[in-house]
């Protein structure tokens, strides 16, 4: 058997559905997770045998037809899709990424001009590219480390400062499978991902579930040491001129309970930064 990466993903995708969730029969006791191969082979309207080789990787060029069945069979929305596409080829793939990640002087500037909502670059690994001085006091000035993706895993206090630490923990995951899938080797994401399948057996697991979107969070829940719950709405952009890096702008509505506790963190921040 020949290892590949769309392999990997119809296993791990096919994992996640259960018979009762296509409407198929359940019959005895079973022996596998998720569907079976000849479930999922069944269904898409290949054989068994075509379906066996595209998850050993001996079979490398599905149509278009083929794939478009197996994301309706899987369940798969449009992000886990266009990672369908890549991983079998059929999609162009971006330019190579700079070997150094950095955020425009000019994307800098617009983060200083936001004095009201925290905001933050992020590389494809969910490095903190960039940060206003209201991000860096919402997250404490990132004392774990300056990328999410380990902090969200390894720092104990990360499941404390997100009272919805798994969702938040499955939504990273996700993001950077799908990042994984659009440079794939790409060094910056191989470490991080290298070190929390040794270091986490969350990440392991999760990792394993093959589960590819990006951002979907129309808000997130804070627990802050200093200003206590907040509960914020989360705006996510793509950076054109940078493909892979993301804008993350959080927001609360004025007058709200959540924008007196910013402007008290401001404070806060700007009485400590001239002290």
């Amino acid at each position: 058997m020949t290892a590949s990466p769309l392999g990997d993903y119809l296993r791990g995708r096919r994992a996640q559905l259960t018979p009762e969730t296509l409407g198929l029969p359940v019959y005895g006791r079973r022996r596998v997770v998720g569907l079976r191969r000849e479930e999922v082979a069944m269904l898409t309207g290949v054989s068994v045998d075509y379906y066996v080789r595209l998850e050993q990787g001996r079979e490398v060029s599905p149509s278009p037809q083929v794939l478009d069945s197996l994301g309706e069979v899987l369940r798969l929305d449009d992000d886990g899709r266009q990672h369908l596409y890549r991983l079998a080829g059929l999609s162009p793939r971006p330019a190579s990424p700079a070997a150094v990640e950095e955020a425009d002087s000019s994307l800098l500037e617009l983060l200083l001009s936001w004095q009201d909502s925290p905001a933050l670059v992020f590389g494809r690994a969910f490095d903190v590219l960039a940060s206003n001085p209201l991000a860096e006091a919402l997250f404490g000035g990132f004392p774990f480390s300056r990328n999410l993706t380990r902090t969200t895993f390894l720092d104990p206090g990360a499941r404390t400062f997100y009272p919805d630490w798994h969702v938040v923990a499955e939504n990273t995951v996700a993001g950077l499978r799908l990042a994984d899938g659009l440079t794939p080797g790409n060094p910056v994401i191989r470490r991080v991902v290298d070190e929390l399948q040794v270091k986490s057996p969350d990440f392991a697991r999760m990792w394993e579930q093959h589960d590819a979107r990006g951002k979907r969070l129309t808000s997130k829940r804070f627990r802050h040491p200093e200003v206590g719950h907040l509960e914020l709405a989360v705006h996510v952009f793509d950076v054109r001129g940078a493909p892979g890096q993301e804008l993350v702008v959080y927001h609360a509505p004025a007058g709200s309970p959540a924008a007196e506790s910013l402007a008290l963190l401001g404070t806060i921040a700007a009485t400590r930064a001239v002290g």
